[in-house]
């Protein structure tokens, strides 16, 4: 079963077992043609009571009209689970939406648990960068740069987008996903999850000794992640859902509205049984 489905049914699972409430307010960007500027990536959703799921605005624009289309009126009200249920199929306006709702139910259930993992933990500090070490890096993180300047470990850049191959004529940046097969170290966007691309990344690290996903858009619970050998979640949890679409609808930080979010396998019990 792919990662997407199996994120799909932990959600509607937790939501059979936890009363979730209803969508309380959602935001969308403006879609802009040829690629989202950095203040306009993300969407989110909100429910009452404060949880909130935030998504990757990952769309081609052949659809851009559809998205545009969207009402954030007509969702007010509506139940998370109906659109959660819809993640993981072939439709990436649906999947979009379906990845908000899983990360509004989990942060539900993790404010109903008290579960907010790692707080103050530095997700890519984990990665623990060493002299010698091969570092994958699937998704450009600039932040992961100064880990590695500071060693002589070899950085690998996997890249779906070719014009960063030009752009940074110094990395090593590649779209050739069997390159991870020679890394003991990856660091994953989360983004792969929405893009259906993330078991054909762990496919390729099964040499790994550690391998990290993080990003903005990882706010679900780690189970399904760390059955496929994931060692670290990092991601944002929402503190204040409709103050966090305040900030995005304003194109403001969402330092207010959200906090640092860290599982580790470690030491993870597994989603929490209400």
């Amino acid at each position: 079963m792919r990662i997407m489905t199996e994120m799909r049914d932990m959600a509607l699972g937790l939501a059979s077992r936890v009363q979730i409430p209803k969508i309380a307010g959602i935001v969308f960007p403006p879609f802009y043609e040829g690629g989202q500027p950095m203040d306009c990536e993300f969407m989110a959703m909100a429910l009452e009571g404060g949880a909130g799921g935030i998504s990757y605005v990952l769309l081609p624009e052949s659809i851009a009209g559809e998205y545009r289309a969207l009402k954030s009126q007509a969702f007010i009200g509506a139940r998370p689970e109906q659109y959660a249920e819809a993640f993981g199929g072939s439709d990436p306006l649906r999947n979009m939406l379906g990845l908000a709702a899983i990360n509004a139910i989990c942060q539900h259930v993790m404010r109903l648990t008290g579960c907010s993992p790692g707080a103050a933990t530095d997700s890519l500090g984990l990665l623990n960068v060493e002299d010698n070490d091969r570092v994958g890096m699937v998704g450009f993180f600039p932040p992961l740069l100064k880990y590695v300047r500071d060693s002589k470990a070899e950085l690998v850049i996997v890249e779906k987008n070719e014009r960063l191959i030009d752009k940074y004529p110094q990395l090593h940046v590649t779209l050739d996903i069997t390159e991870l097969n020679h890394c003991n170290k990856v660091i994953c966007t989360s983004t792969t999850l929405l893009n259906d691309t993330l078991d054909d990344v762990l496919l390729q690290c099964t040499a790994a000794e550690h391998i990290s996903v993080l990003g903005p858009t990882a706010g679900y619970f780690p189970d399904p992640l760390f059955a496929k050998g994931v060692h670290v979640l990092g991601g944002r949890i929402v503190n204040d859902g409709m103050l966090l679409l305040k900030l995005i609808e304003e194109r403001k930080r969402w330092g207010a509205a959200t906090q640092k979010l860290c599982f580790q396998a470690c030491d993870y019990a597994g989603v929490p049984e209400r």
